[in-house]
């Protein structure tokens, strides 16, 4: 590198050499093993099977500081606008890489993809930033794009049970150059909402288990606002000057990076106008479009096997196209699969302009309308929440993430009475949501925090087609569709929290993430308000603390929260609905 580092790179190159082939690079802080050149990873090499055979040189690297790359690691290190001699950050790295690799590696036609999944996603992103001439086409999928809402943090609440276990073992100091990972941490129980609610509060994590030996761990939890220690490591606002092709790919049941597809590429296509910029949102879980077929998730059948098509007609034609002269495919600006009717669609624009707002309020009696409250007397309702009971987010007992708990049968919430729950009539005709959720609440409590979880479910009617191949029968499912969390005390602001004053009536507003997905004809649109949802996002005490991963256990208490629900204070959510019939920004799809 341009500041005499070395970064390990294990380059793999086709047997046939009668014709040069493109560069496809990946740059990763999860190791690039087996080391040694005899060695060969087990996995496929480059993104897919498909890509592997159609014969391109696979390059793998370790990002500086990690396994056997000399330097410093910095977590989603920042990327500086203002270089002088001498500077570096990760684009700079991946231009110095492209550089090294156009001048020593033989056979190779002067052309360099790129494409990584979650945080090599993220290398990705940076690595189009100022990119090199010879970067032709990029691919980040699943990307980091900002730590505050990606992985680590949803509306300022704490994920909890990925930040623990993934920096349990990632985060532990290298101490010089190694080919090894840290040991995994044990939780000494399958059962992790059990495991994380005996820790008790966050503080007790070093106490109990990491005894400081985790850096970031401790930075987290030194900055619980989105202050500038998070502020630059946002990426988002450096997707500038990018000049190749770009692929943005997540999935719209990727609990981990769903906020950093949808961003990276509104990013892109509003700093970067005229190049070709495509977003592509399958039903998949964090990077499942390389892991399996896609043909279902949990209890849900997708009707096809959605990552086999989208790796055959989509990524392989992309950086066949872009870096070997093959026919362009047929790709829409935004090729997104619609759960439901289980069907890709294409659009010109995502969310498709044609989308439009409609509020849908909460009344009396656990109903859902489409109608304004009339005007009436002050109405809410109320739940206790109590942090020493909380509401899983999931019935799967794991120590990890719950793979299925985006589609998850929500009857095991709706049942309890810490959530509210409002449903509409069976509908008269399909409903399709397109694009993000608004959540608009009026909200009340007698302690002062509380956390706002809403969750948009579809409820099957009671009698649906029979299950095939021993499925389960879905009569009633209540299948969820998207949900959020919001940390009360930033409805102000991230950077400056505030604390609610008790029985006072405050306006709490956020958004759920987009989805494409249809309501049918008899089926009924279902909202959940509670307050816990574990161990997902961490428990909030409920007393105001100015750090909560300072609150002592004497903080946590039970409090009745209230969501008012009066013409005064409407609480709603604004769908976004798109037409039936023809639309106008529809575009064909890659045929099978």
């Amino acid at each position: 590198m341009r500041d005499g580092v070395t970064l390990f790179t294990a380059i793999y190159t086709p047997r046939d050499s009668r014709q040069p082939r493109p560069i496809l690079l990946r740059r990763t802080p999860y190791s690039v093993g087996p080391y040694g050149e005899d060695r060969y990873p087990e996995r496929a090499l480059g993104p897919s099977e498909e890509i592997e055979r159609d014969g391109f040189i696979f390059v793998d690297q370790d990002v500086r500081g990690r396994f056997m790359s000399e330097g410093d690691f910095i977590n989603v290190r920042p990327h500086l606008t203002d270089k002088v001699q001498g500077d570096i950050d990760e684009s700079t790295d991946t231009w110095d890489t492209i550089t090294w690799l156009l001048a020593n590696v033989e056979g190779h036609n002067g052309r360099v993809g790129q494409w990584g999944v979650s945080y090599p996603g993220f290398y990705t992103s940076a690595g189009m930033i100022d990119g090199h001439p010879a970067l032709k086409a990029v691919s980040p999928q699943a990307p980091i794009a900002d730590w505050f809402w990606d992985d680590m943090h949803r509306n300022g609440a704490f994920v909890l049970a990925l930040a623990f276990n993934f920096f349990s073992s990632f985060g532990q100091p290298r101490h010089g150059l190694t080919k090894e990972w840290p040991e995994r941490f044990q939780h000494g129980t399958p059962d992790g909402y059990q495991f994380f609610l005996d820790l008790g509060p966050v503080r007790n994590a070093n106490d109990f288990y990491f005894q400081d030996r985790i850096p970031f761990w401790n930075e987290i939890t030194a900055h619980p606002d989105y202050d500038a220690f998070w502020q630059v490591r946002n990426i988002l606002p450096h997707l500038r000057n990018i000049h190749s092709a770009v692929l943005t790919v997540g999935g719209w049941y990727d609990t981990e990076d769903l906020y950093g597809p949808l961003k990276t590429y509104a990013a892109v296509e509003q700093q970067n106008p005229g190049i070709q910029n495509t977003l592509v949102m399958g039903p998949w879980i964090h990077g499942g479009w390389a892991k399996n077929d896609g043909r279902s998730l949990g209890d849900i059948d997708f009707g096809q096997a959605t990552s086999e098509y989208y790796r055959k007609h989509v990524e392989l034609p992309f950086f066949r196209h872009h870096l070997k002269d093959a026919p362009a495919p047929v790709l829409p600006e935004a090729l997104v699969f619609e759960t439901g009717t289980n069907r890709w669609r294409g659009f010109q624009a995502w969310p498709p302009p044609e989308a439009k707002e409609k509020p849908l309020y909460l009344h009396g009696s656990g109903r859902l309308s489409f109608d304004v409250p009339p005007p009436a007397e002050p109405a809410f309702d109320a739940f206790v929440s109590d942090p020493d009971r909380p509401i899983p987010y999931t019935q799967e007992i794991s120590t990890s993430w719950a793979t299925a708990y985006m589609t998850e049968d929500q009857r095991f919430a709706s049942r309890r009475p810490d959530v509210l729950v409002y449903q509409t009539d069976p509908l008269d005709e399909d409903a399709t949501l397109a694009g993000p959720i608004d959540v608009d609440l009026w909200v009340s409590t007698t302690g002062t925090d509380a956390d706002w979880i809403v969750k948009i479910i579809d409820v099957y009617p009671g009698q649906v087609d029979a299950p095939q191949d021993g499925g389960r029968d879905l009569g009633n499912y209540h299948r969820l569709v998207r949900a959020e969390v919001f940390r009360g005390r930033y409805r102000d602001s991230f950077q400056h929290p505030v604390p609610f004053d008790p029985d006072e009536v405050a306006r709490v507003r956020f958004t759920l993430w987009d989805q494409l997905h249809t309501f049918k004809k008899g089926h009924r649109i279902m909202v959940h308000v509670q307050s816990t949802w574990f161990p997902l996002v961490d428990r909030n005490p409920q007393t105001f603390v100015p750090n909560l991963f300072e609150a002592d256990d004497l903080d946590f208490v039970a409090a009745t929260h209230r969501v008012h629900r009066d013409a005064a204070h409407p609480s709603n959510l604004t769908l976004r609905l798109l037409p039936t019939g023809a639309i106008a920004s529809e575009v064909a799809v890659p045929s099978r």
